[in-house]
């Protein structure tokens, strides 16, 4: 059986900052949910070390094309993310609930 190649996953400061601000405010309403929260985002970044390419890609008009994957976590967010070679670059965690436009244009 055939080993499939493992990617190094790098997580960016500002993806980092993105989380830990969605982490808090859910926080301050429900820490244990905040807690479960952080735990199953972290977990399906980490998954990306694994097939990364599994995930479409993100389709939109400021975007180019072919550049982030784009991964829904839970119900509420999206997590954006690029492969270069074996590594995958988190850039952008997203909470789908707010307004996220910024981001498109």
């Amino acid at each position: 059986m055939e080993k499939t190649p493992q990617y190094k996953v790098i997580v960016s400061d500002r993806c980092r900052q993105m989380l830990a601000n969605h982490v808090r405010f859910l926080a301050q309403k429900n820490p244990s949910a905040a807690y479960r929260e952080k735990n199953e985002l972290m977990g399906a970044i980490r998954s990306l070390h694994q097939m990364p390419q599994r995930f479409p890609f993100l389709k939109a008009d400021f975007i180019p094309p072919n550049k982030y994957h784009k991964m829904f976590v839970e119900k509420y967010y999206l997590v954006l993310y690029q492969i270069k070679d074996q590594t995958v670059f988190v850039d952008f965690i997203v909470d789908c609930r707010q307004d996220y436009q910024w981001l498109i244009r």
